[in-house]
């Protein structure tokens, strides 16, 4: 049995389901955009796939969402391998709220080619809360990147990276433009360090502080850092730094006296000289 095909014109997982019934044993070549692949049958049913770094349900999931592209299945082909023990209903059914659900993301994410970077958010949006995955997903975001680079650094689906990004481009945390432009809004992310590594030091910053007023002081340093938190959330930046090493340096001066507040200011300064510097 020979068959190809465009999957602008039939989706993977109807070709996919129209092979399985008749029971043959062979292997799906797959060629789109983001990548090629490779799907085994043994009897009808799926025991292998695989996809960049994904292979598995993952990788058949991956490839059932891609629209442009080819197929060709290849009879008698056999994979060395069974990594897929799901049945072939489960593994479609699945498949297919994950096409439905990538209809909805492509509003947003047209093309994983697309470059995310942090935008600017206006004064007084709502503070961003994020989950462990979104902080590691962050973490990758440095205006160079596509989200093909970032999925494939991280070894995670693009799908799953674009559902992640999803969230962040509805909030306004993270907005998507073209790789090489040369437009002041595809370069917003240039204008200072990211939310991540501002975070971090005013992490440093806390901490620092709350060894220089030892007890007694920590709920004035932990109000700061938490206002300080909130304002880079909200995109406020570097100055959300520079208002909480004032306002601590007061704080420690009342508590501690001058002496001991300027030489936090000098130590805490330093620390953002060279974040400025980097």
């Amino acid at each position: 049995m020979s068959l190809q095909g465009s999957l602008s014109e039939l989706p993977l997982p109807d070709v996919i389901q129209l092979v399985s019934v008749s029971g043959k044993t062979g292997a799906f070549e797959i060629h789109g955009e983001q990548g090629n692949g490779r799907i085994y049958l043994r009897d009808g049913q799926i025991v292998d796939a695989m996809v960049g770094n994904l292979r598995g349900d993952s990788a058949v999931y991956e490839m059932a969402i891609w629209s442009e592209g080819t197929f060709a299945f290849e009879p008698g082909k056999e994979s060395s391998q069974v990594t897929i023990h799901m049945s072939n209903a489960s593994l479609m059914m699945e498949a297919a709220r994950r096409l439905d659900e990538w209809r909805v993301l492509s509003r947003k994410i047209p093309s994983l080619g697309l470059v995310p970077y942090f935008a600017n958010r206006e004064k007084g949006a709502d503070q961003v809360t994020l989950s462990p995955q979104e902080w590691i997903l962050v973490t990758r975001i440095d205006g160079e990147r596509s989200i093909e680079d970032i999925a494939a650094q991280l070894k995670w689906a693009p799908f799953d990276v674009s559902k992640l990004l999803f969230g962040m481009i509805t909030t306004g945390l993270v907005a998507l433009g073209s790789s090489g432009e040369s437009g002041p809004q595809s370069r917003l992310w240039q204008a200072g360090p990211s939310p991540v590594t501002l975070l971090g030091l005013a992490e440093k910053i806390r901490a620092v502080a709350l060894d220089v007023v030892g007890s007694g002081g920590e709920r004035t340093i932990e109000k700061q850092y938490t206002t300080a938190r909130t304002l880079i959330e909200r995109g406020e930046g570097f100055n959300a730094l520079r208002e909480m090493v004032e306002q601590n340096t007061k704080a420690i001066s009342l508590l501690k006296g001058a002496d001991t507040a300027a030489m936090f200011d000098e130590q805490v300064r330093t620390l953002l000289g060279e974040l400025q510097q980097s």
